[in-house]
């Protein structure tokens, strides 16, 4: 009696102290998502939407562009390799589950026992055995938990890839744009600066100019004629990239204008709770310290007793017995418990806590970088923005400057250099000015990204 008294006070004993070896994994205490955003960008204010919320299709409303990011996600080799990824996470999960139930294996037996070369004795026995590992300690349980939080990072990075993809293709599409625009504005120039070299030309041989302001004019024309090929190879170079993106080989790709973008209706950011609720990649982080917790206390489990049962059943003929045979069966619980590992055990709980450290860091140094990466972009946004109107002046400021000149150039012979200077600064607004405006649109790609990008939809 005082026997069995002292069996169910160490079993008690021992399940009291696995009790945490079942504790659910919780965001640690002193992980801070406060003020992520920074000080200075105004986005601290709670609000309803926001840009991070909205689908891709809703941000990104030129159809050529839809077209080409349905093509990306279909197509797109690092998509692929993520579903694939999934698929084998969503098996070690199944497999951790059915770790659960016993194991039964059949496995027949025949023999054939002759002595002096006479008649050999035949036996044979069909046994049916299961085993059954009682997780008793959360060993099975914990492992379970790691591995379907592994699979949530693996989902989660898929949707990490889906975002990143999806502002690649736009950054793409709209810095072809952009050289478009930009080689539209060069190619107008070099006629104009072609007719300025025929006038410049034409008043030489009236004697109303020099030689010198000739190869002057001569030297800008062939200067931006030079631009003009530089900007066809940068096309044609990223084309080639965007075409790999899509996984398909070098070709064309069918494209709007870059005045066709449209400023999506709400650039609000929401707050920080709500940016650890849709960013794949700070999710991910978390998913990591949280399989690395359930690996730790997996480690933890490995100290205490592992019990397992195991029976067998069949028919036999065996043990001599005689035709047709009869039914054997056996029952056997054993129960081990570690004593000496050489220190491994201690190793590998060391080597578990010290992971859950790491991922703890990874994960709060995820969220200041996602912070980070929404204020760079709030900030970019709104440089662009002020620094919209102001090229705009420039660039008509400028025009009128070329206008003027030109009348001058045709009235007295000594200011063609103005002429020059003017049309060279008018160029450079222009090409500045076209890349102010991508830079805004980039911005706007940048801050969904950094958003989220709609991950969950």
């Amino acid at each position: 009696m005082k026997t069995t008294h002292l069996s169910i006070m160490i079993v008690a004993a021992a399940l009291l102290c696995s009790c945490n070896l079942y504790k659910n994994y919780e965001r640690p205490a002193d992980i801070s998502t406060d003020n992520l955003y920074g000080s200075q960008t105004g986005a601290g204010e709670e609000t309803a939407t926001g840009l991070g919320d909205q689908p891709w299709r809703t941000v990104f409303t030129d159809p050529a562009l839809q077209a080409l990011i349905e093509k990306g996600l279909a197509q797109n080799t690092d998509m692929k390799t993520a579903a694939l990824q999934i698929e084998e996470a969503e098996a070690a999960l199944k497999a951790a589950r059915l770790a659960f139930l016993p194991n039964l294996i059949l496995g027949p037996q025949g023999s054939l026992n002759g002595f002096d070369w006479g008649a050999p004795t035949k036996a044979y026995t069909l046994p049916a055995v299961a085993s059954w590992q009682v997780d008793i300690f959360g060993s099975i349980r914990n492992a379970k938990k790691r591995t379907q939080m592994q699979l949530f990072q693996t989902q989660t990075y898929k949707q990490a890839v889906q975002v990143q993809l999806i502002a690649a293709i736009a950054n793409y599409y709209y810095t072809l744009t952009m050289l478009d625009e930009q080689l539209n504005i060069s190619e107008q120039t070099a006629a104009n600066w072609k007719r300025n070299v025929e006038i410049t030309k034409a008043l030489m041989a009236a004697g109303q100019s020099n030689d010198a302001a000739v190869s002057q004019s001569e030297a800008n024309y062939y200067a931006v004629c030079t631009q003009v090929v530089d900007l066809k190879h940068q096309i044609r170079e990223i084309e080639n990239g965007f075409s790999t993106l899509l996984a398909e080989t070098p070709h064309s790709i069918r494209r709007g204008t870059l005045s066709g973008w449209q400023v999506p209706a709400s650039l609000q950011t929401g707050v920080p709770v709500s940016l650890l609720a849709r960013r794949p990649d700070v999710k991910a982080a978390e998913y990591a310290l949280a399989s690395a917790f359930y690996a730790t206390n997996e480690a933890r489990a490995a100290f205490y007793p592992g019990l397992t049962l195991s029976g067998t059943i069949g028919w036999t003929n065996s043990e001599g017995m005689v035709n047709p045979g009869k039914w054997i069966w056996q029952a056997l619980g054993s129960l081990s418990q570690p004593l000496f590992m050489n220190g491994k055990l201690q190793a590998q709980l060391k080597i578990s806590k010290a992971k859950q450290e790491e991922a703890k860091l990874a994960f709060q140094q995820s969220l200041i970088a996602a912070g980070a990466e929404v204020n760079t972009a709030l900030a970019k946004i709104q440089a662009n923005q002020a620094k919209e109107q102001l090229y705009a002046s420039q660039v008509a400021s400028l025009e009128r400057a070329v206008k003027s000149t030109q009348a001058l150039m045709l009235n007295s012979p000594t200011n063609y250099l103005q002429v020059l200077t003017a049309q060279q600064g008018l160029l450079s607004a222009q090409i500045a000015q076209t890349s102010n405006r991508f830079s805004s649109i980039q911005g706007v790609i940048e801050l969904y990204q950094a958003l989220g990008g709609g991950a969950a939809e």
